[in-house]
């Protein structure tokens, strides 16, 4: 089995690339049914996991992928959060109530379809089998008919205790208890950001499809039933506990550091805008002082400069003779008193 690193679309990761060195199964009469490629181990699928995603299963002894949608979340060991993830009832839905299953009814021509008929004068090669034409060798409502994959065995699979599947088929058995949920489910757990399965129950039960074939005395007398042979879980309880402190600090860490991130920088933002702020105040503040300060200096400039006096203007004394003997000062503005 080759599957996806993940390193060109981390969607394809831990995604079935091949099996056997096939990209395609032999046995279903679709490329869709056939394609194994997007299917997983069941261990490993690709992260960021939503709940209406559908997750792919490749079983090999089912022989094509099962596909698994969201029940309910779920806490595991440690507090990790998890995606309960398992199939629905179209899983194993017969094609009148899931059309797309139409592709994994063997064809009348297949080998076991030949082998069965011939081998038996009733109308059916299996038991509660759909006679119409458009859907030949179909499995009843719940189960699965692995025959072509499994050396031409009259093999069904289903659920334990046909667990989602025809009622019917459960009253034709005695001593079959009424399915539940949390005994008879196939589920798996999984983290929603990492891909990994945390816990896991794989539930099958084998049934045996008898016929009632009347060239055979054995059996000549046994009606078309589809017999439980048993059925069995296997899967994981709970990852160990290093593993589980890994997913915590892969899965909690970052969360708590973004918002702590997140705080840090609007903290350092709204310091950096009041220093901002601060500053320009203060810049301001002193652009004005410095103003009023050149003003203050100004006046003062002025008042300690001397004021610039005018000199009287020279005054020319013309002597005058007033026959007397006395002289007056013509130009000095007034007239001396005679002594």
């Amino acid at each position: 089995m080759t599957v996806f690193t993940g390193a060109t679309d981390i969607r394809l990761f831990a995604a079935l690339d091949k099996f056997n060195g096939r990209t395609h199964l032999p046995h279903w009469t679709t490329d869709s049914c056939n394609r194994m490629s997007g299917g997983s181990d069941g261990s490993l699928f690709p992260p960021r996991i939503q709940p209406d995603t559908v997750l792919h299963v490749f079983d090999k002894d089912m022989c094509r992928k099962l596909p698994l949608v969201f029940k309910k979340q779920v806490e595991g060991k440690g507090g990790v959060k998890a995606y309960r993830f398992g199939p629905d009832h179209r899983a194993f839905a017969d094609p009148d109530h899931e059309p797309e299953n139409k592709c994994y009814c063997p064809s009348l021509n297949s080998p076991s379809a030949n082998s069965t008929s011939s081998s038996s004068s009733s109308t059916t090669s299996m038991p509660m089998m759909s006679t119409k034409t458009n859907f030949p060798q179909c499995a009843p409502h719940g189960t699965f008919n692995v025959s072509l994959c499994q050396y031409d065995s009259p093999v069904l699979l289903s659920f334990p205790h046909f667990y989602m599947g025809d009622p019917r088929l459960r009253e034709a058995v005695l001593g079959m208890d009424e399915p539940d949920a949390d005994r008879h489910e196939f589920y798996i757990d999984v983290q929603p950001e990492m891909g990994v399965a945390m816990r896991a129950r794989a539930r099958v039960q084998i049934n045996l499809a008898v016929s009632q074939v009347v060239d055979i005395k054995q059996v000549a007398t046994f009606p078309d039933i589809v017999f439980p042979i048993i059925w069995f879980e296997e899967g994981i309880d709970e990852l160990p506990d290093n593993v589980i402190q890994l997913l915590k600090l892969a899965t909690q860490t970052p969360p708590v550091a973004k918002a702590a991130l997140q705080y840090a920088l609007f903290a350092s933002g709204a310091v950096l805008l009041l220093l901002a702020l601060g500053c320009l105040v203060r810049n301001s503040h002193r652009q004005e002082t410095m103003s009023l300060e050149g003003t203050a200096h100004y006046s003062q400039d002025e008042k300690k400069k001397p004021k610039k006096t005018i000199p009287p203007a020279p005054m020319s004394a013309t002597v005058l003779s007033n026959g007397n003997g006395t002289a007056a000062k013509a130009n000095a503005g007034y007239v001396a008193d005679d002594e």
